[in-house]
């Protein structure tokens, strides 16, 4: 059975900092793949904030970019996620997704509150 679960998250002030672990095991072998790490917020739909590829490219969302780093340890099947200046607005539940469909995986999510 497929397993990723997020942690790390927490309460933060306003310009602080959070790194999020995504960690798979189970049947998810291995890691080179499109990983990527949403966000949704009270009364908010789910949103992307960043992603990176098998070969290592990354993308962030806009309100996120120079803020943001995902990075990986295939050794570990672990994505990180850094986040540096959090904001208010950052709050929300951040969920990891492993895999390409039709094999996808996601967590259950990891609460990051930032008070202003």
């Amino acid at each position: 059975q497929a397993q990723v679960m997020e942690s790390g998250g927490g309460l933060v002030q306003a310009g602080g900092s959070l790194r999020l672990s995504c960690a798979a095991s189970g049947s998810i072998l291995h890691i080179n793949t499109m990983i990527e790490w949403y966000r949704q917020a009270p009364g908010k739909q789910r949103e992307l904030v960043a992603g990176i590829s098998g070969d290592g490219s990354t993308n962030y969302a806009d309100s996120v970019k120079g803020r943001f780093t995902i990075s990986r340890d295939n050794a570990k099947k672990t994505v990180y996620l850094q986040m540096s200046s959090l904001k208010a607005e950052d709050t929300a539940v951040y969920y990891c997704k492993i895999g390409v469909p039709p094999f996808t995986y996601w967590g259950k999510g990891t609460l990051v509150t930032v008070s202003s």
